[in-house]
């Protein structure tokens, strides 16, 4: 097989293609068809001319010499093949992976079910609930303000919002709540659905909480309070004038064309919504019917769950990964600067462990490890550790991973980016090594 392939396997139809150097358009449902038969087409004349092209058997849907030959197309299969393995074995239900190498995508894959129940497959129009890669959708919004002017790192939370100012909080800062550093309360709080999905009632149930720990002391992951109070800064510096969803869109999705992302439900992406179900029972960081209670909670109106009540498509976080690999801007749009990604991605935690992650010591008999935070990513950093990246990532890679099922990444090093929405979600020590195994299968496929 001449060149290198671009791996598509997919339930349903045939994957648009992308090239370098050319803006994804953000299309209409109605261009779909359209698009899949000129690409069957564009097949039909690689075989005539000699070109292997479709391949069932090998699950390899096109081919394509992509980044000058970088990719040793068997080793490329066997990542296809991996998530078969555990879709097969039931320890998920359903993926959709993109991966792109200088802004050639190299593995676009939609495999297994969108609702294993129903028997439904999955098609990459499907939207996914984002959990905690979500966050870092709020974290960009917050610096690009920071990158205005309007917000900044050092300043007290309490400037913005002044009722923070007590219980030892008057120190608590943007880059504390962006590095997990900052002390609030990590655990999901034991409030009414009705609390949790509305930002200035959560908001004001830190105001009136003491913190966990000193700010800066260690990183205590905060599973939804932090980014509820950053999300309340963003919308108290825009004057009210809008919804924080509303900024989001304005702001962030609609300038970089994720026409299929909202935080909350919009109607149109709840038709396609994938079921969130758990396919592990034995509880570890959360309990299975904890994770499937976060749909519920999504699909209430108004719902706005800065950090993990997003829906989004593969599509959209593939999008979404390039931008920030290409240093804050995709086809001429620029969200943040260079300067600020790279500032962002840079390990601002050293080695203090993440503490939410220390029961994996004896749930999984795993070394406690650095937690290797960002400004509101995760980060490689130099040492061993279980995932949301490979131990073959270089240590500049960031990213972000939501409970048991999503993740993304981007190596600026190697000039990649990895972006995963599954369905039927494993416990999240499981995803995390996941995660961690196709990212080292996707770069020991990397020749140059």
């Amino acid at each position: 097989m001449s060149g290198v392939p671009i791996l598509r396997e997919q339930s349903h139809g045939v994957a648009r293609r992308r090239r370098r150097g050319q803006r994804v358009r953000a299309s209409a449902p109605g261009d779909r068809d359209h698009r899949a038969g000129a690409d069957l087409f564009e097949l039909k004349a690689q075989r005539q001319n000699g070109n292997p092209g479709l391949v069932r058997g090998g699950a390899i849907m096109a081919t394509d010499k992509v980044s000058g030959g970088s990719f040793d197309s068997e080793r490329l299969a066997h990542v296809g093949q991996r998530i078969k393995e555990d879709i097969s074995a039931g320890r998920c239900h359903g993926a959709a992976l993109m991966v792109a190498h200088r802004g050639d995508i190299v593995i676009d894959l939609v495999e297994g079910f969108a609702d294993r129940g129903k028997g439904r497959r999955l098609s990459r129009e499907d939207t996914f609930a984002t959990m905690s890669v979500g966050k870092q959708f709020t974290v960009v919004l917050a610096l690009s303000l920071v990158e205005r002017g309007i917000l900044r790192l050092h300043a007290p939370v309490a400037e913005w919002i002044p009722e923070f100012r007590s219980l030892g909080k008057e120190r608590v800062n943007l880059f504390h709540l962006l590095t997990q550093t900052s002390g609030v309360q990590s655990a999901i709080p034991d409030v009414p659905a009705q609390v949790l999905t509305n930002i200035g009632q959560l908001a004001a149930y830190a105001c009136a909480r003491p913190l966990e720990s000193l700010p800066g002391e260690r990183v205590n992951y905060s599973i939804l309070l932090a980014h509820a109070i950053i999300a309340a800064m963003c919308v108290r510096a825009d004057g009210g004038r809008r919804t924080f969803a509303k900024m989001l869109e304005e702001e962030l999705f609609r300038p970089l064309g994720m026409r299929n992302t909202s935080l909350g439900a919009r109607s149109d992406l709840l038709e396609r919504l994938c079921p969130v179900k758990a396919a592990y029972e034995k509880p570890g960081l959360f309990a299975p019917e904890a994770v499937e209670a976060l749909e519920g909670m999504i699909r209430m109106p108004g719902s706005e769950i800065p950090a993990d009540g997003f829906l989004s498509t593969i599509d959209d976080l593939h999008r979404f990964a390039e931008m920030l690999r290409g240093g804050g801007e995709l086809g001429g749009v620029r969200i943040l600067s260079p300067a600020m990604v790279e500032y962002a991605s840079r390990n601002h935690t050293g080695d203090l462990r993440n503490v939410l992650f220390d029961y994996t010591a004896s749930y999984r008999g795993w070394e406690l490890y650095p937690g290797y935070i960002g400004l509101g990513f995760f980060v490689r950093g130099e040492r061993l550790i279980p995932g949301p990246f490979g131990v073959l990532n270089s240590a500049q890679t960031f990213g972000g991973i939501g409970a048991g099922s999503t993740a993304f990444w981007v190596d600026p090093e190697r000039e990649l980016s990895f972006a995963l929405l599954t369905t039927g979600l494993m416990e999240d020590s499981f995803h995390l090594e996941r995660v961690g195994t196709l990212s080292d299968m996707v770069i020991a496929s990397l020749t140059k």
